[in-house]
C-alpha cells in the first residue's frame, strides 16, 4: 500500500497549527466578552451616567410620557398634555396652561439628584411672554432649588438653591420671545464655582457662585415639567427635548446638542468611549 502524500504534515506541526487556532479563537472570544461588557456596563440600561432626565418627546404611552434617560422616571400627564408633529426635532409635546408632567419627586433615586452640579436643556416655544417654569422641584425643607423659566418681564432665569434656601446663583438674562423657536440651557458647576445661562447657544449670563454649598440633595415635595409645585408659573406652548443633567455642561456640549440633538450628542460620546475601550484593549496585548 502507498502512502498517502498529499498532506506531508508531521505530528508536532499538527498539534502546533491546532494550539494557534485555539489561541486565535480565545483571543476573540475575550476581545468579544470584553467589549460586551464593556458596552452593557456603559450603556444597556442608563444612557449616560450624568443624565438624568431626557424627554423627547416622541412616545406617549395613554397619560404617561416615556422618559428616555433609561433611568425609568416616566411622566405622568396631569391636565392637558399634547403630542405635536411640529416639534424642533421629530415630534413635541404641547402644554394647555396649568398642564405638567408630575415626575413624583419623593421617589427619584438619591444617587440621581443633582447636588455637585446642574443643567436644564430645552428647545421652548411659549405662547406668551409671561412666567413660565420649564422644570421645578422643591425640597423636602420647602426649598426651591431651581428656576428654569420664560420670564414676563422679558428675560430667561436660571436659578439654584442649598438646602435651607441659601440662593447658590440667580441669572436673569436674554430676551424673552413668543411664538418661535428658542433653546434653552442653564448649567452650573460646583467644582468650577460657575453658573451660566446660554439662550440659542450663546452665553447671556453667567454669575460666580455666591456660597460654596451643594445644590438641595432631594426633591422632596415634588417634581414637575411645565408647572411649579405650588401651581404657579405655568407653561403654556410646545416643549422639545427636554433634558436634565447632574453636571455642568460645557459651552460646546450644549451647541451640539442644541444642534444636532441628545442623541446625536450621545453618540459622539459613545464613539469616543469604543475609541477609549480599543486603546486598553491594544495597550493591554
Amino acid at each position: 500500500m502507498k502512502q498517502d502524500l498529499r498532506f506531508p504534515i508531521s505530528t508536532a506541526k499538527l498539534r502546533l497549527h491546532l494550539a494557534c487556532l485555539f489561541l486565535i479563537c480565545a483571543f476573540s472570544l475575550h476581545i468579544v466578552g470584553f467589549l460586551g461588557f464593556e458596552i452593557q456596563n456603559a450603556s444597556a440600561q442608563i444612557l449616560d451616567p450624568d443624565l438624568v432626565l431626557y424627554f423627547d418627546y416622541e412616545d406617549f404611552d395613554g397619560d404617561t410620557v416615556v422618559e428616555k434617560s433609561g433611568r425609568g422616571y416616566d411622566g405622568a400627564i396631569q391636565g392637558k398634555v399634547t403630542q405635536s408633529n411640529d416639534g424642533k426635532f421629530g415630534k413635541a409635546a404641547h402644554f394647555a396652561a396649568g398642564s405638567f408632567l408630575d415626575l413624583d419627586g419623593p421617589n427619584i433615586k438619591p444617587e440621581d439628584i443633582p447636588t455637585e452640579g446642574m443643567s436644564i436643556v430645552a428647545w421652548i416655544n411659549v405662547e406668551a411672554i409671561s412666567d413660565m417654569a420649564i422644570f421645578n422641584a422643591r425640597a423636602a425643607d420647602n426649598t426651591w432649588l431651581v428656576h428654569p423659566e420664560a420670564r414676563g418681564d422679558g428675560n430667561y432665569r436660571w436659578l439654584n438653591r442649598s438646602a435651607g434656601g441659601t440662593t447658590i446663583f440667580d441669572i436673569r438674562a436674554g430676551k424673552n420671545k413668543a411664538n418661535e423657536w428658542v433653546h434653552y440651557a442653564g448649567t452650573f458647576s460646583r467644582a468650577e464655582g460657575l453658573a451660566v445661562l446660554y439662550i440659542n447657544g450663546s452665553n447671556v449670563g453667567e454669575e460666580k457662585a455666591r456660597v460654596g454649598t451643594p445644590i438641595a440633595p432631594d426633591w422632596g415635595q415634588g417634581a414637575r415639567v411645565g408647572f411649579n409645585i405650588d401651581d404657579a408659573r405655568p407653561f403654556n406652548g410646545l416643549m422639545d427635548d427636554l433634558n436634565i443633567w447632574k453636571r455642568g455642561l460645557t459651552e460646546e456640549e450644549v451647541n451640539i446638542i442644541m444642534n444636532d440633538s441628545v442623541d446625536a450628542f450621545l453618540a459622539v460620546e459613545a464613539h469616543g468611549k469604543l475609541a477609549m475601550t480599543w486603546g486598553r484593549l491594544k495597550a493591554s496585548q
